[in-house]
């Protein structure tokens, strides 16, 4: 059951990287956290990995992509705990890096049905929760990449996709304003998770040469994410950057 004082969260891709270190961050401050992934059995090691705190958790297996699974994931994590105080929009996937006239419509829509469909919808059922509590209202972060600002090469529908957030925080904080219902993005950059493994060993750079980049610990993206979480919400965080030092990114192109 859930305390009097306890935070309730829920987080897309949770069962690995960047998903899957915001959640043990959330659990290991206190919040109960609703964990939505495709991989129940990655979702299990994310509740192991938490140790104690693992005891609340909810790992949930959802498709983000289908409406039906996504009203699954919000009335489970509203049965369980009461409340939901925090989304974090982070499932997301990418596309073979291949020349723009070469990607496939099939890579294209996986892209968008995940990236943003996925993130509209779980925003659609946060809305409807936060704005039916007592006491109303939550936040809603979402995974933007810098890829929300500068493109890497042959990336064209991560990157249209990673706009396009940018466009669904702004509506979104807009929109929830009336409801206490706060919406901000982080724009990672070369995060250390499986995702990004190539980056430090030699990617594409906007002169078509390959070249390794720097990553962070991701650990970085959780205590930033940690930090968004915390405001009271009175205050938002509307954009925030987190990137590895060095990359390519400032000066990129």
């Amino acid at each position: 059951m859930r305390s009097a004082t306890a935070k309730v969260a829920t987080v897309t891709g949770a069962g690995s990287g960047i998903g899957r270190a915001v959640s043990l961050a959330l659990l290991a401050a206190g919040w109960s956290v609703g964990l939505a992934g495709r991989r129940s059995e990655l979702l299990a090691e994310t509740v192991a990995l938490a140790g104690e705190a693992g005891d609340r958790a909810l790992p949930h297996t959802t498709d983000v992509t289908d409406p039906t699974s996504v009203a699954t994931l919000f009335e489970a994590v509203s049965d369980r705990f009461g409340r939901l105080d925090l989304l974090f929009n982070n499932a997301g996937t990418g596309a073979p890096p291949v020349p723009l006239e070469d990607l496939s419509l099939d890579h294209w829509k996986r892209v968008l049905d995940i990236n943003l469909t996925g993130a509209f919808l779980c925003t659609q059922a946060a809305f409807r929760l936060m704005k039916a509590q007592d006491p109303r209202g939550g936040r809603i972060v979402n995974n933007g990449s810098i890829s929300a600002h500068v493109p890497r090469p042959r990336s064209v529908a991560y990157t249209a996709t990673k706009h396009a957030i940018t466009g669904l925080t702004r509506s979104t904080s807009l929109d929830g304003r009336a409801y206490g219902i706060a919406c901000g993005q982080i724009d990672i950059g070369n995060a250390g998770t499986e995702m990004t493994r190539a980056i430090s060993k030699g990617v594409m750079q906007a002169d078509g040469a390959i070249a390794a980049e720097p990553v962070m610990d991701v650990k970085a993206v959780a205590d930033a994410v940690l930090y968004m979480a915390g405001l009271p919400l009175e205050a938002n965080v509307q954009f925030m950057t987190v990137m590895a030092t060095g990359m390519p990114f400032i000066g990129r192109g």
